[in-house]
């Protein structure tokens, strides 16, 4: 009796291991949730190892497949089209491209001052502000200033052309809860820069006009800047001139300018006190966003203003 229990059991042993067998050579077939590295124990290794090895080899294809097709898909999913300009946002680059060499508007041709008084008036008619003085946050900061038609600032710009004088800025500083306003000037020279300022009260007179009244000017006095350094050469009139014997020289020149420059700087500013025949102005505000300010004063003249820290402002 046991010899023949032992006989069926063996022949139900591997009928059994058969059976396995084949299941999971069918269950290996490729699947994307199966890992490649996946190992069955299988009972009957020999008859199931091809088997298998042709499983895992078609479920790792598969998977390296459909991977690539997701990472496909998901980059064209976070790709980001780009950003399409308003139409606001192209006439502001255009009106800003349209100041380059006009040197704030001092050197701007007749038919470059005709384009941009097109844009100025294209831009004012889509004026997101259309009540700029009740806009304290709009307004408040430092604006500076890259155009105007004024032509009483002229002769200040003029003086740039100077060799040993340049403007580096003009700008105006508002303070909207204080109700001031600081016009600034600043100069460069060959070792100091120094600046001009005024500083004035202003009143709301209507949703774009306001009433300016100047009370002091401020002649800042001049800061030492870096020193010079002599170049080892120059080139004049075609020839090359060693400038190496000289450098002593200069040295001790420049040393006795940054003396007296120092001595100088140490001087507090001069304040005076501004003619009442000149006090007073108006400015009215006919278009007004984050980043630009356009605004209208005595005489039908422009100011373009950009707010300091704008990606408008040329470098």
């Amino acid at each position: 009796m046991s010899g023949v229990l032992s006989s069926s059991s063996l022949s139900a042993a591997s009928q059994l291991n058969q059976f396995q067998c084949k299941s999971l050579c069918l269950a290996s077939k490729p699947s994307l949730f199966t890992p490649s590295s996946v190992n069955f124990a299988l009972t009957n290794p020999k008859s199931c190892s091809r088997s298998s090895i042709l499983a895992r080899k078609s479920g790792r294809a598969v998977r390296v497949r459909a991977e690539g097709e997701f990472s496909a898909e998901a980059a064209t999913a976070t790709e980001e089209p780009p950003k399409e300009l308003t139409e606001v946002e192209v006439l502001k680059k255009k009106l800003v491209d349209s100041f380059y060499g006009t040197n704030r508007g001092l050197s701007a041709t007749s038919e470059t001052r005709a384009e941009i008084v097109e844009l100025i008036t294209q831009l004012e008619a889509m004026n997101p502000t259309p009540a700029p003085t009740e806009a304290l946050s709009l307004l408040d900061g430092k604006w500076i200033l890259s155009y105007t038609s004024f032509s009483g600032l002229f002769p200040l710009l003029s003086r740039g052309s100077l060799p040993l004088v340049k403007v580096e800025e003009i700008s105006q500083t508002i303070d909207a809860y204080s109700f001031t306003v600081q016009n600034c000037v600043q100069f460069a020279g060959p070792y100091s820069t120094s600046s001009f300022t005024t500083n004035a009260k202003f009143e709301v007179r209507s949703p774009k006009r306001v009433q300016i009244k100047f009370e002091e000017g401020i002649i800042g006095t001049p800061q030492l800047t870096d020193s010079i350094v002599l170049p080892e050469n120059v080139e004049l009139f075609g020839q090359s001139v060693d400038l190496s014997p000289f450098k002593g020289l200069f040295t001790s020149v420049q040393d006795t300018a940054s003396s007296v420059a120092k001595t100088i700087s140490s001087q507090p500013p001069i304040k005076f006190n501004i003619p009442a025949r000149n006090a007073e102005s108006w400015l009215l505000t006919t278009y007004l966003d984050e980043e630009i300010r356009i605004s209208r004063g005595d005489a039908g003249s422009v100011f373009v203003l950009i707010k300091e820290g704008s990606p408008l402002l040329l470098p």
